[in-house]
């Protein structure tokens, strides 16, 4: 039938027409921003995909920025670190050229301590000046805020790392299991059934003591009394290590040989020298206690069912649980290294040794270096680092007669100067200041590379690694496949030239009804 009212040819070529219209428009669009999807009804659930995975890509991308960021700030502390290396090196070439008395004038050693104390002046402006971008890095900004240490029971306390997850402090818990011991060896002071004075020597006796600094002999006169005995060890604990004390204050309790310091590495050795064998020996019988049992709290050894006849005895590392976790023991030092909890802890000698005494407690409030390293804002991608103040008063802490002395101490007028030294022929805590302080900033710098090695290194590839692959997963999803378009293209534009055809054609068959009316 012929109609012309309603031509269905034409509306059916326009219908192809716009779709191929629609089609070509789309093509072109795809072609021109290189995207698969444009707007939403493109592909719904990919747009929802694409876009979590561009955040995740945005979030990633500002993370490896993060990362490579506090490597600079990292490196930037490790080099004026090194500086402060250089300038303890010095500082310690100094003291031993200076204790070097015999061939050394007054003025010389004058001298060397006026460039100690600009090496210490300059250590301490280090550390107040040094920074990355306004923000300071050695002057203790970056330390641990702690409160409530009781210095009866922890004398010093470093704070390398805390995460403060869901709280906003760190309760510390230190409870000590075995007690810090120095190597001890007794000898009884009651002769009264040898025929012997009381807290005297009973016969001439040579002996040899060793301990961690050296060896050295002493030539005992029969009848010598214990206190004379005790002088002259102690006036060779420099060089030896050892020290000696009369056992509850009084002679005929006995005499005791001590190490100096506590802790396994901590020994003393007495043995008589003059005769073979020195443990046999009933003028000169030395014991101790068996195993690791401490002595008793009075000081009295003898009390104890566990003595044996000995000539050597090590000390003991304390051993302590710092919030349930067993620490590292170290003489009176204890550490432990956790995810959570990191921290470097001196105790007192006097809670080191007695496990009895209740637990010590202190809270961490605050501080440290807290490096957002992953994508989400939580705890478990964040780390936390601590850095501890490197100025000279903070340097160098060494137990000196029950107090820290620090590289402070070291300058003119302090109690650790070169003439002070001198006065009392005894360089040796000024050299341990000096080496502790050396082993400060090592240690520092080795927790600060180890870090960056560890943490940054390994986080940033990790993170870039991620990127690539999210970066590829959207890719797939979003970006246009150019071959596949421009053959689309190709199609559109030969459907859209034939829709124009065909819709021309149509309209003309309609116009051949007036054919008809002649």
């Amino acid at each position: 039938m012929t109609r012309i009212n309603t031509n269905i040819s034409s509306l059916i070529a326009q219908q192809r027409l716009n779709r191929s219209g629609i089609d070509l428009q789309t093509r072109l669009e795809r072609l021109s921003t290189g995207l698969r999807i444009n707007r939403g009804k493109d592909d719904p659930a990919g747009l929802i995909i694409s876009a979590r995975l561009g955040t995740d890509i945005s979030s990633i991308t500002q993370a490896i920025k993060n990362g490579e960021r506090a490597s600079a700030v990292i490196a930037t502390t490790e080099g004026n670190l090194t500086e402060i290396t250089d300038l303890l090196n010095s500082i310690k070439a100094l003291a031993v050229e200076a204790a070097n008395t015999g061939a050394i004038s007054d003025e010389e050693r004058a001298a060397n301590q006026l460039q100690i104390n600009s090496a210490i002046a300059s250590i301490t402006r280090i550390s107040n000046t040094a920074s990355f971008g306004g923000l300071k890095l050695l002057n203790g900004s970056l330390d641990y805020v702690t409160s409530g240490i009781d210095s009866a029971d922890i004398s010093q306390a470093k704070i390398t790392a805390a995460s403060f997850i869901s709280s906003s402090s760190i309760n510390v818990d230190v409870d000590v299991l075995s007690s810090a011991q120095k190597g001890n060896l007794y000898l009884s002071g009651d002769n009264s059934g040898v025929g012997g004075a009381d807290g005297t020597i009973l016969s001439s006796t040579t002996i040899q003591i060793r301990g961690p600094e050296g060896v050295r002999e002493l030539v005992l006169q029969s009848g010598q009394a214990f206190s004379a005995v005790v002088a002259a060890v102690n006036g060779l604990t420099a060089v030896t290590g050892v020290e000696a004390s009369l056992i509850n204050g009084t002679a005929a309790s006995g005499m005791a040989f001590s190490s100096a310091e506590y802790g396994s590495n901590a020994f003393v050795a007495v043995k008589r020298i003059d005769i073979p064998d020195p443990i046999s020996d009933g003028n000169f019988s030395l014991v101790k206690l068996d195993g690791n049992e401490a002595i008793a709290t009075n000081g009295v050894p003898w009390a104890s069912s566990s003595l044996v006849a000995a000539d050597q005895d090590n000390g003991a590392n304390v051993s302590a649980l710092i919030n349930g976790i067993l620490a590292t023991g170290d003489g009176l030092n204890i550490s432990i290294n956790s995810p959570t909890l990191g921290m470097e802890l001196l105790l007192n000698e006097t809670f080191a040794i007695d496990p009895t005494i209740a637990a010590s407690t202190f809270d961490i409030t605050g501080g440290g270096a807290l490096f957002q390293l992953g994508p989400d804002i939580t705890a478990l991608q964040q780390t936390n680092i601590g850095v501890q103040s490197t100025s000279a008063e903070n340097l160098g802490g060494v137990l000196v007669g029950g107090n820290l002395e620090f590289l402070s101490s070291l300058t003119t007028g302090n109690v650790n100067s070169l003439d002070s030294a001198k006065g009392r022929s005894d360089f040796s805590v000024l050299s341990k200041i000096v080496d502790k302080a050396i082993d400060d900033v090592s240690i520092l710098r080795g927790r600060l590379g180890a870090f960056e090695r560890n943490v940054l290194d390994t986080n940033r590839r990790s993170l870039q690694s991620a990127f690539e692959n999210l970066t590829a997963s959207r890719s797939v999803i979003q970006d246009a496949d150019f071959a596949a378009e421009s053959s689309a293209l190709t199609r559109a534009q030969i459907l859209q030239s034939a829709g124009i055809s065909v819709l021309s054609l149509a309209n003309q068959q309609s116009q051949q009804v007036l054919q008809l009316l002649g």
